[in-house]
């Protein structure tokens, strides 16, 4: 804490946004909210246009029909809604809401976890894929492709409600934020924002439509999964760790962000290593 202390008080000004977008009586509209709206949506209408480009496919066989995109975006976001929450409760704070257990249900107060997230709708994925006779692998490449727009998204209304921010610094772009603390601090969130939201999705898009890589069945997945690890380790570096785990194991660098990440990495490196193209069966 003592070298915290001598990190100078001037940064840059905290944009003082309204978390809260329109509030009507009790109900409340917030950028949270709409960050996982728009990026629920903005992946439901990117699938659909990749399944629509036959150029993208092996042989301009499409892998599914646009129409069961429309009824997977429900499965989608039942996944992320209850997969985040069940993660981050399970992760990050359970013996609050062992404590408090209707707090689980409080969502409009933050707390959603990524790793749970990407669980509950990889379960939605495999189930729907299996209920419609659809390659899941295709399932999870055209899904994952638009993905990190909804992560950089979440990631600004993080900022936005001053919360999840970095470890203290003398950086020039160093934020006080309203909550943390008499310290300048690394806009975590707006790293997160460029590398896991912009940056990623456009590598995807060069595997997508210059690559072709739909042709060969989750290697797009695997780079999604891969590069949201990587970016989520970098930024773990500069980002402060939650205050009801801190750091882990002894040491003042690893977080849960960091070990919850790491099987991403290697899960992806495994589906780019392993993908195959789709050979068409020649006709007898």
């Amino acid at each position: 804490m003592s070298q915290h202390l001598m990190l100078p008080l001037a940064a840059l000004p905290f944009p003082n946004i309204d978390p809260v977008i329109v509030q009507i009586g009790p109900l409340a509209v917030h950028w949270y909210g709409v960050g996982y709206i728009v990026g629920i949506l903005f992946a439901w209408w990117y699938a659909k246009r990749l399944v629509t480009d036959k150029r993208l496919w092996p042989d301009g066989t499409l892998p599914m029909k646009p129409e069961d995109l429309d009824d997977f975006i429900v499965w989608a976001a039942i996944g992320v809604v209850l997969g985040g929450r069940t993660g981050y409760v399970l992760f990050y704070d359970l013996p609050r809401y062992i404590a408090h257990p209707l707090d689980i249900f409080a969502v409009w107060q933050g707390g959603m976890s990524f790793h749970g997230g990407l669980l509950g709708v990889t379960l939605a994925m495999t189930l729907f894929s299996w209920s419609r006779g659809i390659r899941a692998w295709s399932l999870f490449d055209v899904v994952a492709a638009g993905v990190p727009v909804g992560l950089g998204l979440v990631r600004v209304a993080n900022f936005i409600n001053s919360e999840l921010w970095g470890r203290p610094t003398d950086v020039p772009w160093a934020v006080e934020f309203p909550n943390g603390g008499p310290f300048s601090r690394h806009p975590s969130q707006i790293y997160e924002a460029l590398l896991e939201g912009l940056v990623l999705f456009l590598v995807l898009r060069v595997l997508t439509h210059s690559r072709l890589k739909l042709k060969t069945p989750r290697f797009v997945g695997g780079a999604f999964i891969c590069g949201y690890g990587l970016s989520r380790i970098f930024v773990e570096f500069f980002r402060e760790p939650d205050q009801q785990l801190g750091y882990l194991l002894g040491t003042n660098w690893l977080t849960m962000g960091m070990i919850l990440s790491t099987p991403m990495v290697l899960a992806g490196i495994w589906a780019m290593a392993t993908a195959k193209p789709v050979t068409q069966p020649q006709p007898a």
